[in-house]
């Protein structure tokens, strides 16, 4: 089954000098925190606030060639979680099919952003923390971590 999940906050992890991107079920039910590299927090910030640069980036880059194709982007997936890496594909139609591209999670998701479509996040990709990590996790949140963002 499918979660549909908005990017709810980019904040940074200290302790692992890496950024988060928190993606959120609409009810607030799930939350599913995927750790990203620096350049990867730039492209979605970027998308979320809304900034255009005056040069394409790659993932403005590639929606322009999609839309050049006339190539329609319908929705990104996070299918799994593999040896602790999120795993996604990203689900274009063109000339009448539809094509499925395996895409890293943080290139799917600022890949959406710019091309407002849905987020969905499949069950087995969704680990349940024991009540242990998610308390020691918490106790290091501030709220100033989860940024401006709440799309």
């Amino acid at each position: 089954m499918l979660v549909q999940m908005k990017v709810r906050g980019l904040m940074f992890d200290p302790y692992n000098n890496a950024y988060i991107i928190i993606l959120r079920g609409e009810e607030n039910t799930d939350v599913l925190p995927i750790w990203v590299g620096r350049p990867e927090a730039n492209a979605i910030s970027l998308a979320l606030e809304g900034i255009f640069t005056p040069r394409p980036m790659t993932h403005d880059l590639i929606k322009n060639v999609l839309d050049s194709l006339e190539a329609k982007i319908i929705s990104i997936v996070v299918t799994e979680l593999k040896d602790n890496t999120y795993l996604s594909k990203t689900h274009l139609t063109y000339q009448g099919s539809e094509i499925t591209v395996d895409s890293r999670p943080s290139d799917a998701i600022a890949l959406a952003l710019r091309a407002d479509v849905p987020i969905f996040v499949a069950d087995e990709a969704i680990k349940k923390p024991s009540s242990e990590e998610l308390d020691r996790w918490l106790e290091n949140l501030r709220p100033e971590d989860f940024g401006k963002y709440d799309t």
